[in-house]
């Protein structure tokens, strides 16, 4: 676009360079003999608080209990694969704030915004070179509701 008689052009950037992300453990913490009981005991952790329990008392063989030392270093973590960190869009002016941190963090949008909002959205973040981790979503079921008309 033209400012001043000078032309002006946006340019997307990539994130900015950072560590390499490294996972200390990529499986999950299950709960303690959930395999025992499938259908009456769900797979996430709890702490086991038995006073004989062998995972609790944390015996040798048994199932490794989380603690502070598989965290992730800080200034990779909540870092996304594509190399950067979320953050969600409610409105336009959450996508100003993204204005001056668009290498570090990438919009998401909001799981409840509506169709005309969300092209609305999509359309300034491309405006402004914001990247948004699920800017396609729900456009194309919109698209072919309007063929349909």
């Amino acid at each position: 676009r033209l400012v001043g008689g000078v032309e002006i052009i946006m340019v997307k950037t990539g994130p900015l360079p950072t560590k390499k992300v490294v996972k200390k453990r990529s499986k999950h913490f299950t709960r303690f003999e959930f395999e025992h009981y499938r259908g009456r005991l769900s797979a996430s952790w709890r702490r086991p608080h038995g006073i004989d329990c062998r995972v609790r008392r944390k015996f040798r063989g048994n199932k490794p209990m989380p603690r502070c030392g598989y965290g992730s270093d800080k200034k990779t973590k909540f870092v996304l694969p594509i190399g950067y960190k979320k953050f969600l869009v409610h409105n336009a002016a959450d996508l100003e704030v993204l204005l001056m941190n668009n290498r570090t963090f990438a919009g998401e949008l909001a799981h409840n915004l509506s169709a005309k909002t969300r092209a609305g959205l999509v359309k300034r973040a491309n405006q402004i070179g914001v990247r948004l981790t699920n800017g396609k979503a729900r456009v194309r079921a919109e698209e072919k509701k309007k063929e349909q008309k």
